[in-house]
């Protein structure tokens, strides 16, 4: 299928992204790591993103030279999560990145259909604490795709669900694991973040707020 001179809807990773809970997600990982007894570096912090929880727990341990049983690693990504629901009790519409709310208001008001694709299980939770769920026309996370990150699954999973080739959507992604799935599912990708290291997107930009929409969009 040759692909569309312009994409015709856009999917989202989320934390990151469009709301900053990733230093939720972090410091709940910084205390896991201090109670294994060791320290994780940025490197292995950027591993950690946009990874499904289960997954980042193994990048952990291993960059800690720890290894966990089956029951005692179910029990330490249990608690992960239990640190992490604590910190969402604090967010708001205060924990927006740049653009993002401005960005899901152009798309939104011009029909231009828009998904999340996210690996987070509290997902729903948190775009309802943001005041953003109506934004979207599907919500796929880590509780309707098990399968994580680079896996392209919530990609397609997202395309399927707002009635698109993944040829047709562009994807915008702070992770080079959602990167890598992005690109794997067959959609363009924009980084956001640092250009050296998500190396393999089209092209990468700061925050949402360097997004020219109508140019990118064939809306101009």
């Amino acid at each position: 299928m040759t692909r569309p001179p312009f994409p015709t809807a856009v999917i989202f990773d989320l934390d990151g992204v469009l709301v900053d809970t990733a230093r939720f997600h972090l410091a709940a990982w910084r205390r896991i790591a201090d109670e294994l007894g060791f320290e994780f570096d940025d490197e292995v912090g950027e591993a950690l993103k946009g990874v499904g929880r289960e997954a980042a727990l193994l990048v952990l341990t291993r960059s800690g030279g720890v290894e966990l049983d089956a029951a005692t690693a179910e029990r330490t990504a249990q608690r992960k999560n239990r640190y992490y629901n604590e910190s969402l009790a604090t967010l708001d519409a205060s924990a927006f990145l740049p653009g993002a709310e401005a960005a899901l208001g152009w798309l939104h008001g011009r029909g231009i259909p828009i998904a999340l694709a996210s690996a987070s299980r509290n997902a729903r939770t948190i775009l309802v604490a943001c005041g953003i769920e109506d934004r979207f026309d599907a919500i796929v996370d880590g509780t309707s795709v098990p399968l994580a990150k680079p896996d392209p699954a919530v990609f397609l999973a997202a395309a399927a669900a707002i009635g698109v080739d993944p040829s047709e959507a562009i994807v915008f992604e702070d992770a080079i694991a959602g990167v890598d799935g992005a690109l794997r599912a067959g959609c363009r990708v924009i980084g956001v973040g640092d250009p050296a290291v998500l190396l393999r997107a089209e092209l990468t930009v700061p925050d949402l707020t360097g997004v020219d929409w109508p140019a990118l969009m064939g809306r101009a």
